[in-house]
């Protein structure tokens, strides 16, 4: 095993083999945003998401998507240009990958990057000396995404990160990284399943960065159709879009879908849709 990824491994608390495939799911999810950064790519894009939240704020949730919006619209981006600035990085550090492209049927660009255990016998040291294997049968897979039009009306910042050594990654700005959530947990399309992980994600926010960014929020429900009319979004319409879609919580679906997602599912056990509710007060919209 390459030693920096050993090293970064190291700094996991592993007693599993599903917490060895986080873990390296998570290793390369870094290593492919200095790929990315060599590439050149944060010129023309920054980052976003639950993702985005874990590696530069210390989100304490696992993640699986890498995703990303352009700074500006743009017909002639290409997410494959890319691909051999993101084969060549994960490769140095051992990680034989493949990419999958998938076609482009709207402004949302995606491609997977497949990494195969069996290139080399990955090992995770355990707590009290022992050691587990991966499966050398098991393919660790990442998805990308990027917005090729994205909605305007966002700041962004640069953050940096030391591991696997010192590089920049550009990203939205803590409200609207906030706002971009608060557009998912209003308005995706939960069918019969609502996603657990956003509400962790709003309960997150509330706590540690309850600034939202209102105007940002607006006009991403505009260009989805979600905020018609000649009426800005207000703080009051946000409170009461917000109390509904609380109200139609599966609270106990909720939980399940997100546990797999997070250290401690035991601090689960609070929610409900009063607990919900009190986060949303402490939402401060800018």
């Amino acid at each position: 095993m390459n030693e920096v990824v050993r090293q970064m491994l190291a700094t996991y608390e592993i007693r599993s083999v599903e917490d060895s495939l986080w873990a390296l799911r998570e290793v390369m999810q870094e290593i492919a945003l200095l790929g990315l950064w060599r590439g050149k790519f944060f010129e023309k894009a920054a980052f976003y998401g639950g993702t985005a939240l874990r590696v530069l704020y210390g989100l304490d949730r696992f993640s699986e998507d890498l995703d990303f919006s352009l700074l500006e619209k743009s017909e002639g981006f290409d997410l494959s240009d890319y691909g051999e600035s993101l084969k060549r990085e994960l490769g140095s550090f051992g990680f034989a990958v493949e990419i999958e492209s998938r076609k482009k049927q709207t402004q949302v660009q995606s491609a997977f990057l497949k990494a195969d255990t069996r290139t080399e016998m990955i090992t995770v040291e355990f707590e009290r000396g022992l050691v587990q294997p991966v499966p050398r049968n098991q393919v660790l897979k990442i998805k990308l995404e990027v917005d090729t039009d994205p909605p305007q009306g966002f700041t962004t910042e640069v953050r940096y990160l030391l591991r696997p050594l010192p590089f920049a990654v550009r990203t939205f700005s803590l409200p609207d990284l906030f706002a971009g959530k608060m557009h998912a947990v209003l308005c995706r399309e939960w069918k019969s399943r609502a996603k657990g992980r956003d509400l962790r994600d709003l309960v997150w926010f509330a706590a540690y960065h309850p600034e939202l960014h209102l105007a940002h929020l607006e006009q991403r429900m505009r260009q989805a159709g979600h905020w018609k009319g000649p009426a800005p979004l207000t703080a009051g319409d946000l409170r009461d879009l917000l109390a509904k879609r609380i109200e139609k919580v599966d609270i106990d679906q909720i939980r399940r879908e997100v546990a797999p997602f997070v250290k401690d599912a035991a601090a689960l056990a609070i929610w409900s849709k009063e607990f919900f509710l009190d986060v949303a007060s402490r939402i401060k919209a800018v």
